[in-house]
């Protein structure tokens, strides 16, 4: 590979390719898409068409995201993991294996997947990318936490009117019928 000259030590490209790679970002953004498109083909009750469609776009989003952060690695020097074995080890978002939640449910994991995942991102901001001078990479990592924060507070917004217009589906906390996977 021809050296790179960008003022950045290959130190500090390596360190930021890890925070990036290794460090959960890749792998969470790539679980969170899997989960949202889940969750997309399995909404029912009288929101599907909404939800259908809000999801939809932020899987797309999130899609986007990834290519994004797959392109700042190799931009980097690095190379992005590329597996579910490996975004399942370095990731920090959970599966919901064999459960279909209620809508309610399916909007609130998915909140706590974005809230996780901003929480990640400002620590890196915070802590890490300012570590290895990389003023891009943390310019590109607010970016990142301004979409989370609009995608968690559209699914705030509708579990918060569900409540306000008295659901009367399942607690977000019961499941539906376990389907076989």
């Amino acid at each position: 590979m021809r050296p790179l000259n960008i003022d950045l030590t290959q130190q500090q490209r390596q360190g930021v390719i890890n925070l990036l790679n290794l460090n959960k970002d890749l792998s969470d953004a790539y679980l969170l898409v899997v989960k949202t498109k889940k969750f997309h083909w399995d909404v029912v009750e009288p929101q599907f068409h909404s939800l259908h469609q809000i999801w939809e776009e932020q899987y797309e989003q999130l899609t986007e995201n990834i290519d994004a952060i797959a392109e700042r690695i190799r931009a980097l020097g690095g190379y992005p993991i590329g597996t579910m074995k490996g975004f399942l080890k370095n990731g920090t978002l959970k599966e919901q294996p064999d459960e279909v939640p209620t809508t309610i449910g399916m909007a609130a994991l998915l909140v706590d997947d974005h809230e996780q995942i901003i929480r990640n991102l400002r620590e890196h901001i915070d802590r890490r990318a300012e570590q290895f001078h990389d003023r891009g990479t943390a310019d590109f990592l607010t970016e990142l936490v301004e979409g989370h924060e609009e995608m968690a507070w559209m699914l705030r917004s509708f579990i918060e009117g569900q409540a306000l217009e008295g659901d009367n589906s399942q607690p977000a906390t019961e499941k539906k019928t376990p389907v076989g996977v």
